[in-house]
């Protein structure tokens, strides 16, 4: 049976970066066996901690750049209800132009994995045991880049951008 061409099922540019998707495959399992065992008893948290740290850290840099004015920064977990939260950042000047930024920020936490992949694949690469080490704190980027409800919540308050990009659109 004959391989498939990458390019008969995805597009030119992702076929490109297979050495850096297969780079990323160690640390994706991980970060499923890590939400595993942190759903089974709160000590596997610490697994979670780099990406606690770059979530947070994403929320208080975009806040800042933005206008937002955090305030307070912890990755201490805490129970809240019947869940956990991991960490957070108080943002006290948050208005219709910097919620959405400041509470999706987390999305920019999944550069992390690629750029580290980037660096570790250029040519000539063979892997060595650092690269489980970076699997290791590359794999709780892949939890921590999708922002939490209450993130989701505070995005709609930039609701105004959704009727400015829809007048640009109609008048173009």
């Amino acid at each position: 049976m004959a391989m498939v061409e990458c390019a008969m099922v995805a597009p030119a540019w992702l076929c490109g970066q297979r050495d850096v998707l297969l780079y990323l495959v160690p640390s994706l399992v991980l970060a499923l066996v890590i939400r595993r065992l942190s759903s089974v008893h709160p000590i596997f948290f610490m697994f979670r901690l780099a990406g606690t740290i770059c979530h947070e850290l994403a929320h208080f840099f975009v806040g800042l750049l933005t206008g937002a004015r955090p305030a307070a920064f912890t990755v201490i977990p805490r129970r809240v209800g019947q869940g956990w939260e991991l960490g957070s950042v108080s943002l006290t000047r948050v208005r219709w132009y910097n919620a959405a930024p400041a509470a999706l920020a987390p999305f920019l936490v999944a550069l992390v994995p690629v750029w580290v992949a980037m660096l570790r694949t250029r040519p000539g690469w063979h892997f060595e045991p650092v690269d489980l080490l970076l699997a290791l704190l590359v794999a709780p980027q892949f939890l921590a880049c999708w922002p939490s409800a209450v993130d989701w919540k505070i995005a709609l308050r930039s609701w105004p951008y959704l009727v400015i990009i829809a007048a640009l659109l109609w008048w173009l």
